[in-house]
């Protein structure tokens, strides 16, 4: 669609029924005190302070975009939707509008009140070539029919194709897709030679510029390759009018400070330069923090489980690569995978098996019976033999009669997982498969993965409440540059992939999801690995959180753009500081939040 897909009507369509879902519970603290600045770190300064564009990727996204109010929100506990940007929205009868009420007190961080125009805007600034950046290019063409604005403070969203009321939702409040408003006030342009609203040189001109914010926290303050500092808009905020907001966004001040190693970070935080501290890694938690801060009782812990959606993974198996094009080997090579194995005694039994290998949490559309394979080298040695590797070698890896050595390379990314690949491989010898580790550095070994370069990648993905199954597994992404890390192409699978993307009967897609995941399954295309389900972070006593700290959904109890639910007790940190230097000692305090534990 062109840009004059964006519309004015006059008249909302006749009986429309608003939600609201104002009486939800309440997930924060009354607690909870304003005040104090937190202090963390960054492993690495950001590249831009844009949100789209080139290099926008970067770890400070979260606080431009993915952090700040969308229309409305899973509530974290109960799942129902609740109000942010708007304050009521309602369902057109053709499966692809929805209207919404728009809060009239919400401003930018500048004073200036969000409305409509600035919906109409985004979706000019979205589809423009100028911010150089296809994905948001894409979906904001290809996903996004039309906007319409019905005076100030009403809009209608319309999709391109039509989906369930729940979809049309998680698709319009995706935290990741940058369907928020976009301040035209703020965007200016220069020159605009294509007409579309966005400056010809938009990638330059706002590489360091901050945009105005509809959140608590705006940037006000960066020191190039050093740090920036969020600072908290003040209690009239706009947000703190809706119930759901209130007593979070606690601290005043949020200082990231770059320390591109994380032991020297570990190491300033026992100090007491930084607030907290990231422990999920089991080294970390059960090995690196008992030093005297936690044992003085200066420093607590807190391990607090969740029931966040987990993405597909564990090891992909390039099926386009002979001989794993072979559906037994392939069997083989699940059954001699011993994840199980490696969870118990290299991660400390941490961690938690994947039921699939698609993921986790994703409500009705997994299968209650999904259940990953269990570590069999007997019966992988007997699809191996079937498959032609029926010959052990001398050194205990099979052959088959041309010659082939039954061994894989498996491509990972990072040093830190060396030893869990090497109990995987030392246990596939047991069923006479060799796995060799091919360790590529970082974002180099994604690359290499989406160039199809891999035998074996031990990959997880990132997850949302839908399951992805086009990008993951259709047939129009077995090529390079794609996330099909499976090389898999198969047209029945395909059919049912097309058929899930086009059905908008909730009932009727979770059936279909149900028969993906079968097929999947039987396909043995990926070895479902681990997942994490639990944040484990250490913290100055002075940082206070709600009792209980954890949601279903709270993925880092201290992320101050996350829920934002905990602060900082000045008086606490007073004390603290005394007892420190007066050789005063506490209680030392871990806590289990286990309320949502799998």
């Amino acid at each position: 669609m062109g840009l004059s897909c964006v519309a004015t009507a006059s008249t909302l369509p006749e009986d429309l029924e608003w939600i609201s879902n104002m009486n939800e519970p309440l997930f924060a603290s009354e607690q909870a005190k304003r005040g104090g600045t937190f202090r963390s770190f960054m492993a690495s300064f950001p590249q831009t302070l844009r949100s789209v564009g080139p290099d926008a990727n970067s770890g400070l996204r979260h606080y431009f975009m993915d952090g700040t109010p969308k229309l409305a929100a899973r509530h974290p506990n109960t799942g129902k939707w609740i109000p942010q940007l708007a304050e009521a929205w309602a369902f057109g009868n053709d499966f692809k509008t929805v209207y919404f009420k728009l809060n009239t007190e919400a401003e930018w961080s500048d004073g200036e009140p969000i409305t409509a125009d600035d919906y109409l805007f985004m979706l000019k600034y979205y589809r423009s070539k100028d911010i150089i950046d296809p994905w948001y290019n894409d979906f904001f063409t290809n996903s996004i029919d039309t906007i319409v604005k019905y005076g100030d403070h009403t809009i209608a969203i319309i999709a391109q194709t039509a989906k369930s009321n729940d979809e049309l939702m998680v698709m319009i409040n995706l935290p990741s897709n940058g369907l928020q408003p976009r301040p035209e006030h703020f965007f200016k342009p220069d020159k605009d030679t294509n007409n579309d609203g966005i400056d010809d040189n938009f990638v330059r001109k706002y590489n360091f510029k901050s945009e105005p914010t509809a959140g608590a926290y705006f940037l006000d303050n960066v020191k190039k390759g050093k740090s920036v500092t969020f600072k908290h808009i003040g209690k009239d905020w706009w947000g703190y009018g809706n119930r759901y907001y209130q007593n979070r966004y606690n601290v005043d001040k949020i200082r990231l400070r770059v320390i591109r190693d994380n032991d020297i970070a570990r190491k300033h935080f026992e100090k007491g330069d930084l607030d907290t501290f990231g422990l999920v890694l089991p080294q970390l938690w059960h090995d690196k923090s008992n030093s005297q801060p936690y044992q003085k009782g200066y420093i607590h812990k807190f391990w607090g489980y969740n029931q966040v959606a987990q993405g597909a993974g564990g090891i992909w198996i390039n099926t386009a690569k002979p001989p794993l094009d072979n559906i037994d080997v392939r069997k083989g090579l699940t059954y001699a995978t011993d994840f199980d194995g490696m969870i118990k005694n290299v991660l400390r039994g941490d961690y938690v098996r994947k039921p699939h290998g698609l993921g986790f949490g994703h409500g009705d559309y997994d299968r209650t019976d999904n259940k990953p394979p269990e570590f069999n080298p007997e019966l992988a040695a007997q699809f191996f033999t079937k498959a032609g590797f029926e010959i052990i070698g001398p050194d205990g890896i099979r052959v088959n009669k041309q010659g082939l050595r039954l061994s894989f390379a498996v491509t990972y990314g990072f040093p830190i997982w060396s030893p869990r690949i090497a109990y995987l491989k030392e246990q596939a010898k047991l069923a006479g498969l060799e796995l060799t580790l091919n360790l590529v550095d970082g974002s180099s070994a994604f690359k290499y993965i989406l160039e199809k370069k891999h035998d074996l990648a031990f990959l997880n993905m990132g997850g949302g409440e839908i399951p992805a199954y086009w990008e993951y597994l259709h047939s129009k992404n077995v090529k390079p540059q794609t996330n099909n890390h499976a090389n898999y192409s198969s047209p029945a699978l395909d059919a049912k992939i097309d058929a899930f993307k086009s059905e908008f009967d909730v009932r009727k897609r979770y059936q279909i999801s149900h028969t993906i995941q079968k097929m999947v399954t039987e396909a043995y295309i990926i070895v479902p690995g681990y997942m994490v389900p639990y944040t484990r972070e250490a913290h100055w006593r002075w940082i206070q959180y709600p009792a209980p700290g954890m949601t279903k959904k709270t993925e880092s109890i201290f992320y101050p753009v996350e829920l934002g639910t905990f602060w900082i007790d000045v008086d606490i940190k007073k004390e603290t500081k005394a007892a420190m230097k007066q050789g005063k000692v506490f209680e030392p305090v871990t806590v289990i939040d286990d309320a949502y534990k799998l």
